[in-house]
């Protein structure tokens, strides 16, 4: 079985144990670890990979092929992107600062992206500038050397900013939380509807329960496809991004993405989704 993740901790922890061929009953997988960028395009694209995470921006493209399934993905709290200036701005003038300015993002169907067009919309009152589409582990350096006026970043780069000589100048995650009062949807994993869709969603549910019974038996494959992080960020990033909603969306799950994406129906930023073809059949 053909599947795609990002070599980010959360996603290498999660998926370890079926990787390994650990869970009994599930298919060998062939695994491609690629950058959220690509995987969004990979899952709008012909004859695309059986299983492979997306963001949830991307969602509403994909849905006629692809079904959303409740496990495996990054839904939480505290856990969302960051917009961040270089320290010389000293961000004086808050969000009204970004108005013309260049900025970097991890891609234009990322939640990231959509979260932060919702919250420009509102925030700052001239337009942004140009976008300058990125690799995430590419932003932080653009943004400390000048390419680029702000960077929209995510993953583990909330732990190591400060050492780029950088200034958080907002958490999207903290004002997605305050709006809605909901958890903030990012990451989703997918699957094509051909699949035993409740097969494959017990897989990964199995492969989770087994990274969190045995924790340490994970480390040399998360380290190694996370060569850059330091340990310490490494099992932060793993704390954060993998919580209760990685087992199972539940209903404050469903709810959550199903607002997120209403809402960027709403502003024309994506196409609408009946939030029943969320719900994946069994």
């Amino acid at each position: 079985m053909k599947i795609v993740f990002s070599p980010c901790p959360n996603d290498t922890f999660i998926f370890h144990a079926w990787v390994h061929g650990l869970i009994p009953g599930a298919p060998k997988l062939d695994v491609t670890y690629a950058d959220i960028d690509i995987t969004n395009s990979l899952a709008a694209g012909v004859n695309g990979p059986e299983v492979l995470k997306i963001s949830y921006a991307a969602l509403p493209w994909v849905l006629s092929e692809y079904a959303l399934l409740p496990c495996g993905g990054a839904l939480g709290r505290g856990c969302g992107p960051l917009v961040l200036t270089p320290d010389r701005t000293g961000g004086a003038n808050g969000p009204a600062a970004l108005a013309g300015r260049r900025v970097a993002v991890p891609g234009e169907r990322s939640t990231a992206y959509l979260l932060f067009q919702l919250w420009t919309a509102r925030h700052v009152p001239e337009s942004v500038g140009e976008i300058v589409v990125l690799p995430f582990n590419e932003i932080m350096p653009a943004v400390r050397d000048g390419l680029v006026d702000a960077g929209l970043v995510i993953h583990e780069a909330r732990f190591t900013y400060p050492s780029y000589g950088l200034t958080l100048l907002a958490d999207l995650g903290r004002w997605w939380e305050a709006e809605t009062g909901l958890p903030l949807p990012l990451g989703a994993i997918i699957a094509r509807r051909s699949l035993d869709l409740p097969a494959v969603a017990s897989w990964i549910q199995a492969s989770l329960a087994y990274a969190w019974a045995h924790p340490e038996a994970s480390r040399e494959y998360v380290l190694s496809r996370a060569q850059e992080l330091a340990p310490e960020v490494v099992e932060a990033h793993i704390k954060l991004y993998v919580n209760e909603y990685t087992m199972d969306l539940g209903e404050t799950g469903y709810e959550a993405v199903a607002t997120l994406l209403s809402r960027a129906a709403r502003e024309g930023l994506v196409p609408e989704v009946n939030p029943a073809a969320l719900r994946t059949s069994p």
